[in-house]
């Protein structure tokens, strides 16, 4: 996948963007023309956007791929002042996502990661990272929780008059809210298996979500991932226990298990280009569902073909992001 092109994206979105704000909210015009957001593809590409709920989509996004930095100490040893942080990771093709949080929110910064495919969106000043707090509280579902009672305390001692209290972790039904949209946004993987060399051709449809059981900061990610498990009808496994961060996984594979996760996300969408990914994985799900998928291999083999990293075509139809 191509590099998108920053400077061209900066320009289009915040150029070409008409907004309306009302009570927090933000509504854009239907059908804006970017232009094209990647270096090779002719597409062109469409906006059409309505308010989307931020609060526990956004709780979930940072629990999948993103870190609460609170540092022990006010200054360093060389002398610097330590700030905390909340840093979010996006995959390169997800620019436009990462940009449009950033301007719902009115806070942060984003910047290339060295070396890497992605873009790491970064809130550091003290208004923003209380903006941010009051955003997801009580909509904290992981071990990130422990995180973020370290930055509200932070936050408070900072902020005298404050007094921001840190609700208790979200234990509400999974189906309630958009939490596991943004959570399987960072860290889900929709997958089409056609193995068509051997004999007996074998046809399957799978979605994934690993995570490392134990944080960096020591806590054990296996309730979190049990909760998912058990939404999804599904089981959580024990997986590259050989490596020096094994990992947890959850599957599913059945048109059962698929069918869970795909009435949720038709009620809860993804806002990225995963978005993309899973409408071509309901798609062959369809099949399944009928048992037609065997005869229609050629059709499934084509739309896997423009999945995952393969893709070259994207639209932002999906994309609606709101407090």
């Amino acid at each position: 996948m191509p590099a998108l092109n920053l400077a061209v994206c900066w320009e289009l979105f915040y150029n070409l963007l008409i907004l309306i704000k009302d009570n927090q909210q933000v509504t854009y015009i239907d059908f804006m023309p970017l232009g094209n957001l990647n270096d090779c593809a002719p597409e062109q590409y469409f906006i059409k956007l309505s308010v989307f709920p931020l609060g526990s989509y956004l709780a979930g996004l940072v629990e999948g791929d993103g870190t609460i930095v609170v540092p022990k100490t006010e200054r360093s040893a060389k002398g610097r002042l330590n700030y905390p942080s909340i840093q979010i990771v996006f995959q390169l093709k997800d620019f436009p996502l990462c940009q449009m949080i950033q301007k719902q929110l009115g806070y942060g910064s984003i910047n290339k990661k060295k070396q890497s495919a992605a873009y790491v969106f970064t809130i550091n000043s003290n208004e923003g990272l209380i903006h941010f707090a009051k955003l997801i509280n009580g909509k904290v579902r992981g071990p990130k929780y422990f995180q973020y009672c370290l930055l509200i305390k932070y936050l408070n001692n900072k902020n005298l008059d404050l007094n921001l209290i840190a609700d208790k972790l979200d234990l509400s039904p999974l189906s309630t809210n958009s939490w596991l949209a943004g959570f399987i946004e960072a860290d889900g993987s929709f997958q089409v298996r056609t193995s068509l060399i051997s004999k007996v051709k074998r046809l399957q449809l799978s979605f994934e979500i690993s995570q490392t059981r134990v944080t960096k900061y020591g806590y054990s990610t296996y309730e979190l991932l049990l909760s998912i498990a058990q939404f999804l009808c599904v089981n959580v496994n024990e997986i590259r226990s050989d490596r020096k961060h094994p990992q947890y996984r959850i599957r599913t594979s059945t048109v059962k298990t698929n069918l869970i996760l795909c009435n949720y996300l038709d009620q809860f969408n993804l806002q990225g280009t995963k978005y993309l990914d899973f409408q071509d994985w309901k798609s062959i799900l369809h099949l399944f569902e009928k048992g037609s998928h065997n005869e229609n291999i050629s059709k499934i083999v084509e739309v896997k073909s423009g999945m995952n990293q393969r893709r070259t075509e994207y639209n932002w139809n999906h994309l609606r992001i709101g407090n």
